[in-house]
């Protein structure tokens, strides 16, 4: 009963053969290998467009070194204040960038609208000398709270962002469950929204540790090279990088993969919620599910060795706020996950119910 997180589930069976096919014989090292250009291609023609693309290993490496790509040591990261970027990467964007800003903006269920970017963005001038410079706006799809940008609220962020001469960064941790929910293609909710640059997430999904950071905007990307060099995060045997991106990418692998996941946090919801005492405030719209229950429930179910994270509410209206007698929590289901741990964690929750 891990529902921690999906970080926790190990790699997806056909990308561990893969993994294993591509480690024979001799190839050559930092990328320059057939598997990364296939890679590379099948990720060009999967955004129907020819990007700049270019594989990591951690999703904070994708993050922070594309958000360095766009934005000087005297800009702005803007950003929600409870995004990843801002709360869980250890300073990684602010480090790679050699001192930019990060500036967090408030929004219901870690949504930034567009009337506050609007109004953030007029509080940061350009020219003034006393003041960080707004460079770059970065978007989380699926966010901290489980939840989904449509394509019309990409766009207009990326609309109100570009007026002010600002780029578009997408975290795109868990954009394979984003995708699957919205049914919409990768290229609707990246650049043809206005998306510059997007930190394509796979580790989430089922890969050992394979990221990409893709640059829609290919002159942005001209020195991206060195720095991910520069930063570590070149591998020498980059082939095994390319490799899992084929494996996840062949024959629509890593949008069945993503549907599990997604499929299982509904059926979670849907079981809790016939639970008395339980709330659930925002109805799943990718593998992530929020849930506040009584506290006996919560210690009942730690207690049987469930594993999960305690949320904060900051994302809660006041009145769907816990009491003092809840406890507001985070479920993360996966690719991995199995329909017994979730009717055992249902099962367990339902017998210490106040009812």
């Amino acid at each position: 009963m891990d529902f921690a997180s999906d970080n926790a589930s190990g790699a997806d069976p056909k990308i561990l053969a893969a993994l294993v096919a591509a480690n024979g014989g001799s190839f050559p090292a930092y990328g320059a290998d057939p598997y990364t250009a296939r890679a590379e291609k099948m990720l060009c023609d999967l955004f129907e467009r020819d990007c700049s693309v270019f594989f990591l290993a951690t999703g904070t490496g994708a993050n922070a070194l594309a958000l360095a790509a766009l934005t000087p040591p005297w800009g702005a990261i803007f950003c929600h204040e409870d995004a990843h970027v801002m709360d869980d990467e250890c300073g990684a964007p602010e480090f790679f960038s050699a001192g930019a800003k990060m500036v967090g903006l408030p929004g219901y269920k870690g949504k930034i609208a567009p009337d506050v970017l609007r109004e953030t963005l007029a509080a940061y001038p350009r020219g003034l000398i006393k003041q960080v410079q707004p460079a770059s706006l970065s978007v989380s799809q699926a966010n901290e709270c489980g939840a989904l940008y449509s394509i019309d609220e990409i766009a207009a962020l990326c609309e109100i962002a570009h007026a002010a001469d600002v780029k578009v960064h997408m975290d795109g941790a868990r954009f394979a469950n984003a995708l699957v929910s919205m049914g919409c293609t990768p290229a609707q909710m990246t650049w043809k929204a206005g998306v510059d640059v997007l930190s394509f997430g796979a580790t989430k999904n089922g890969t050992l540790a394979c990221e990409a950071v893709v640059f829609f905007d290919k002159t942005l990307a001209e020195d991206f090279d060195y720095r991910r060099k520069r930063g570590g995060h070149l591998l020498s045997k980059g082939r095994l990088l390319g490799a899992q991106m084929i494996a996840y990418l062949e024959d629509a692998h890593w949008l069945g993969l993503a549907r599990r996941a997604n499929e299982s946090a509904r059926k979670m919801a849907d079981m809790l919620a016939t639970i008395e005492g339980v709330r659930i405030p925002w109805t799943p719209e990718a593998n992530e599910l929020f849930v506040i229950m009584p506290g006996r429930m919560d210690a009942a179910l730690k207690a049987a060795g469930a594993r999960y994270y305690d949320w904060g509410a900051r994302g809660l209206r006041d009145a769907e706020k816990p009491t003092a007698d809840e406890v507001f929590v985070r479920l993360v289901t996966s690719f991995a996950t199995r329909d017994f741990e979730i009717e055992r964690f249902v099962e367990i929750a339902g017998a210490s119910s106040p009812a």
